[in-house]
């Protein structure tokens, strides 16, 4: 296998050092010279990539077997694929994968959310978001679309939030959310290799869509911290981003990934997954 993941973040990485250790030969873009070397240490192998494609990124497209982009758009659209459409076509049988966002479905008034629903995005975000999947699913060899929420795992977490002090308990009633581990995340896009269906869409989150108040408790039960006080969401002062992000209110189901992929939670709610993150922060002996 030739992996080639456009955006090393958070999860792309994780991705990717999962392909690695799968004997896969990785390359990842990044945008400086730090990140590359960290890339380098994690056994992938680096391309700078800052909007403009380089004769290596395009040759590394044209040959990878499985490719994950996870960059997020901008206002003229997917940067990668925007600099790789002249002069790529990816050859038949490549597995894409395409990164999003469960904010395409907007606001579902405490609803479930289903990958056939019609997207529904409320911020300039998610509607490009939405407009990059698009571009993705109609290209020749259709990206798998991987609708995701919430993101944590280790060293993001409620945990360091309760750490930082930035932690918060905004109370507004009915209101839920949902999350989903980065390692059940990479367990999702693995199983996804596994059983291709290019152009499918795919929500990956956990069973569990709850308050997050309900979460900043569960970490400072771990950290033997009390929790802060709950504020109104009235009088929280929030950011206009905080405030559009406060005005989705919405369940979303993972049951297609768990019935087609045979896909199976590590971390089916934040407990389990609070749990494996206080045990990588004992690990790496921050507490």
């Amino acid at each position: 296998m030739r992996v080639l993941v456009l955006g090393c973040g958070y999860v792309g990485t994780a991705f990717a050092q999962t392909m690695a250790e799968q004997g896969a030969l990785v390359q990842g873009t990044c945008r400086s010279a730090d990140s590359a070397e960290g890339l380098r240490q994690a056994g992938i192998t680096p391309i700078l990539f800052a909007g403009t494609a380089s004769a290596e990124l395009i040759e590394a497209a044209q040959t990878a077997t499985h490719i994950l982009a996870s960059i997020p758009p901008g206002t003229e659209g997917d940067p990668a694929l925007l600099a790789l459409s002249p002069t790529w076509t990816p050859k038949g049988g490549t597995w894409i994968g395409y990164l999003s966002t469960t904010g395409v479905y907007g606001d579902r008034a405490g609803g479930w959310a289903f990958e056939d629903d019609a997207p529904t995005p409320l911020s300039i975000e998610a509607k490009r978001r939405a407009e990059a999947e698009a571009a993705w699913r109609a290209i020749p060899s259709p990206a798998h679309v991987f609708r995701l929420p919430g993101i944590y795992g280790p060293g993001r977490s409620a945990l360091e939030q309760v750490l930082s002090g930035t932690a918060r308990r905004i109370d507004k009633p009915g209101q839920v959310f949902s999350r989903a581990h980065r390692a059940d995340i990479v367990s999702a896009l693995t199983a996804s290799v596994a059983k291709p269906n290019p152009g499918r869409i795919y929500n990956i989150c956990d069973d569990h869509p709850c308050a997050s108040g309900e979460v900043i408790v569960e970490a400072c039960k771990l950290l033997g911290r009390e929790p802060p006080p709950l504020i109104p969401f009235e009088a929280a002062g929030l950011s206009e981003m905080g405030k559009r992000f406060y005005s989705e209110c919405k369940r979303v189901s993972n049951a297609r990934a768990k019935e087609e992929l045979g896909w199976k939670l590590a971390f089916p709610t934040y407990v389990e997954g609070l749990a494996d993150c206080f045990s990588d922060l004992k690990a790496r002996q921050v507490l």
